[in-house]
């Protein structure tokens, strides 16, 4: 049966689930052949904190198993220091506080994690063991203990890291652990291991309940099982996130980080056609002469220059809520208001319009190259109704916006050269923006222009004139 999305219950996908779907949950094998050495990485550094936990849960459980020992109540004859126990405490914290210095440092060998599952399950067995000496009891008594409880803890503590083998190792430990204090009570002590086969008799008194204790060891098991499966499913979906993690961060890269945002958020998958009309503020950036300049220079350091200016200035586009659309050379297409709708869309494009005019002054002013000029930068800003969304094939997409606006605005900054001016916007425009809270700098020049490309005049506003007309940074 194929898998199908119902909208009713919140886009979730419904149907059969396939025995194919839980053998793959399952696998782990192929999915870590697939993983790139960063996420591999990533999953171990994860594994590296999980054992610095597990060394911390480790202290914790002796001192509060010490605490314990030295609380309860104990034989009249028998001294504190008389029985093994401190002893076997006091060992085990001073190797668990030396994992713990190792797990620090990473990465810690299999064969240690391996050698301190070991210890685990010698110190608490030994614990138990003890117990039928401190109190004066046969052997048979320690079968009675509620300590075994801390068995499923030890095992437990083992699934902090994303290792399947290390749980396994722990649930095969203390299930070989009890057989063997079993065997040791059955075999090594056949005057007092007295068998029986009633439950009474077996609660009340120093007999073996064989049934109780196969039950306690196939409890063992199934719970290693369980937190085995689990810690398996737990495992692919922590790859998977990190995985996810990682495309995003290199989706960032690749788009604006509000596009990137949005398609990670999509229901469903993206398609070209996919597309939105929107009201919204386009802003063409262009360097001056850059093209004449970078046609002498080595090509290394073109391409070092054109980043070096885009650093300055995207940051600046950034934080006035604009949108990078395209790189387009030594030109930057930005929207305000096209991925997501804004309020002050207008207002937000010319003084961000306004301050990469004055970004860029005061990066040109920091050089010592001959690379750009102060003025060497045009800007145009138009709003108006524009089409957002994908374009492309499947395999190779673009987001992109489409409208008169978008033209517009690419011909107005061209215009810049033809009047000298540095930024352009038009009345409207201007008109918006001022509704929207734009403050103007004061004596802005309007004027009609004949825009080539653009069968009407158009009304356009000069947001800043070249400082010196014919100068560095004009047209050539």
């Amino acid at each position: 049966m194929a898998l199908t999305t119902d909208e009713e219950d919140g886009g979730r996908v419904t149907g059969w689930i396939r025995p194919s779907e839980i053998l793959a949950q399952l696998r782990g094998a192929d999915l870590a052949k697939a993983l790139s050495p960063s996420i591999r990485a990533q999953v171990v550094r994860r594994d590296d904190v999980g054992e610095v936990l597990v060394k911390i849960i480790q202290i914790f459980i002796v001192s509060f198993v010490a605490l314990l020992y030295v609380l309860a109540p104990r034989p009249t004859d028998i001294g504190m220091l008389s029985s093994p126990t401190p002893y076997f405490l006091s060992a085990y914290l001073i190797l668990t506080f030396a994992g713990l210095l190792w797990a620090l440092h990473p990465p810690v060998p299999a064969f240690a994690i391996y050698a301190s599952i070991a210890l685990d399950f010698i110190l608490l067995y030994a614990l138990i063991w003890s117990f039928h000496k401190q109190y004066g009891q046969p052997p048979s008594f320690v079968l009675k203990s509620p300590t075994l409880l801390y068995v499923f803890l030890f095992i437990a503590i083992r699934t902090l890291r994303f290792e399947v083998r290390f749980v396994v190792a722990a649930g095969a430990m203390a299930a070989i652990g009890w057989m063997a204090i079993l065997a040791w009570v059955i075999l090594f002590d056949p005057e007092h291991a007295i068998i029986t086969r009633n439950y009474v008799t077996y609660l009340t008194s120093n007999t073996v309940l064989l049934g109780a204790e196969i039950d306690k060891i196939l409890l063992i098991t199934m719970v290693t099982g369980v937190l085995a499966l689990s810690l398996t499913l737990a495992k692919r979906l922590l790859i998977s996130s990190i995985s996810e993690t990682q495309a995003a961060g290199n989706l960032s890269r690749f788009f604006d980080p509000a596009v990137a945002s949005d398609i990670r958020d999509q229901d469903g998958d993206t398609a070209p056609g996919d597309g939105e009309l929107r009201n919204a503020t386009i802003l063409f950036v262009d360097l001056r002469n850059f093209t004449t300049i970078a046609a002498s220079r080595p090509p290394a350091a073109v391409i070092g220059a054109l980043a070096s200016v885009q650093a300055a200035l995207v940051p600046i586009i950034h934080r006035h809520g604009g949108t990078i659309d395209k790189f387009m050379g030594d030109g930057i297409m930005v929207t305000f208001g096209a991925v997501r709708p804004a309020e002050t869309h207008a207002a937000d494009a010319l003084r961000c319009a306004v301050a990469v005019l004055d970004g860029f002054a005061a990066f040109a002013g920091q050089r010592e190259d001959s690379w750009f000029a102060s003025g060497g930068l045009g800007v145009a800003a138009v709003a108006g109704p524009v089409i957002a969304g994908l374009v492309g094939v499947e395999g190779r997409l673009e987001f992109t916006v489409i409208g008169s606006a978008v033209n517009l605005c690419a011909k107005l900054e061209k215009h810049n050269k033809m009047i000298g001016s540095q930024g352009i916007t038009t009345a409207s425009t201007l008109a918006l923006a001022q509704e929207q809270g734009f403050a103007p700098e004061p004596g802005l020049e309007g004027r009609v222009a004949d825009i080539p490309g653009i069968a009407a005049a158009v009304e356009i506003v000069v947001l800043r004139r070249a400082a010196a007309p014919g100068g560095a940074g004009q047209p050539g």
